[in-house]
């Protein structure tokens, strides 16, 4: 791979922070970093492989010379300064909203999608969290037998809320352990020792924003816009992994040793399941790793081509920092539309 200039915007957010580590972790080949933020962050010294790394404020000149950014500080700010990178010659990969149902803008899970990422016109959308975990646990089953209904729960964790949200769990909990009462200050209600249906606005339909997230992108991400999928999506007192309950209807009913296989062999994905101990994946056993866990397999009683299906997943990891990373080493490793060539085009063919 050859080394890129690379900039993070977004640079001292809970995805930021998670970014640089990965960078190192993963020996990403990074010629040069910039780290990007708001005014209010800039000055921040930030060390990365024994280097300290001054934020500077995001501006016009800011791209310049610049071949990826890694995008990660809300929907308003993408839309605001990645038409300037991609102007620029920059490739980016956006880890907000902003993009992601766009035509012409394709939406990339690497394990589930690749092929997608060809067709880029300077912006690659990362998914959002929920639905990346989600993603991951039905393409396997779907290249077995045809979905037709999926029906999801969540319990998300602070982390999606950011590391504001992190630090007030904590903090909140703190409160309640020493007999007080707890007041929240980033999230609506006190999450400790709590949980609340999602914060995201509320759509006509009656389902959050959030929930209408899970359903279109994975429409999208695996090229079914007329799978019926409906979510309910729950914030819960744990700090950084996401867990989702996922009822699946086939066209026709899939064996249960068969969808372990396909499951225990998928890229990105792990089994854990001891029925004798009553023991499967749970929020510690993914915390700061990479897999998305996935257990508790069964027939659904109720449906005779339906299964049913545990998962967890680190929320800032997968659910996030990684793919973003893991979408630019996809874009390395099979040569397309290499960023350098942006500097002359100003897009991807």
């Amino acid at each position: 791979m050859s080394a890129l200039n690379v900039a993070l915007l977004g640079a001292t957010g809970a995805v930021g922070v998670e970014l640089l580590e990965l960078l190192d972790a993963r020996d990403f080949p990074v010629a040069s970093l910039k780290l990007l933020a708001s005014p209010r962050s800039a000055g921040t010294v930030v060390c990365w492989k024994g280097r300290d790394i001054t934020v500077e404020a995001v501006d016009e000149q800011a791209f310049d010379a610049v071949d990826l950014v890694l995008a990660s500080a809300g929907s308003s700010v993408s839309r605001r300064w990645a038409p300037v990178a991609v102007s620029r010659g920059a490739l980016v990969v956006d880890n907000s909203s902003a993009f992601r149902l766009e035509p012409g803008v394709p939406l990339v899970v690497p394990e589930v999608n690749p092929e997608a990422a060809r067709h880029h016109s300077g912006i690659i959308a990362n998914p959002n969290c929920t639905t990346i975990l989600l993603v991951l646990a039905l393409a396997p089953l779907h290249a077995l037998v045809p979905l037709r209904r999926v029906v999801v729960s969540t319990y998300q964790s602070a982390s999606g809320a950011g590391a504001r949200a992190m630090d007030e769990l904590r903090e909140l909990s703190s409160t309640v352990l020493a007999g007080s009462q707890p007041v929240s200050k980033v999230l609506p209600y006190s999450l400790a020792f709590n949980l609340f249906l999602h914060n995201s606005p509320m759509a006509a339909n009656g389902y959050c924003e959030e929930e209408m997230k899970m359903v279109n992108e994975t429409r999208k991400i695996m090229g079914l816009p007329d799978l019926r999928l409906t979510a309910t999506c729950v914030r819960v007192p744990v700090l950084r992994a996401h867990s989702e309950s996922v009822n699946i209807t086939f066209a026709s009913p899939l064996p249960l040793d068969q969808a372990r296989a396909a499951l225990d062999r998928a890229a990105g994905v792990e089994l854990l399941e001891d029925f004798v101990a009553n023991r499967f994946p749970m929020p510690t056993d993914v915390s700061g790793r990479d897999p998305v866990l996935v257990g508790r397999l069964r027939q659904d009683i109720s449906h005779p081509d339906a299964l049913e299906l545990w998962l967890c997943g680190d929320q800032i990891r997968k659910g996030a920092a990684l793919n973003a990373i893991q979408i630019a080493e996809l874009m390395l490793r099979e040569g397309w539309s290499r960023p350098a060539a942006l500097a002359t085009s100003g897009a991807c063919p």
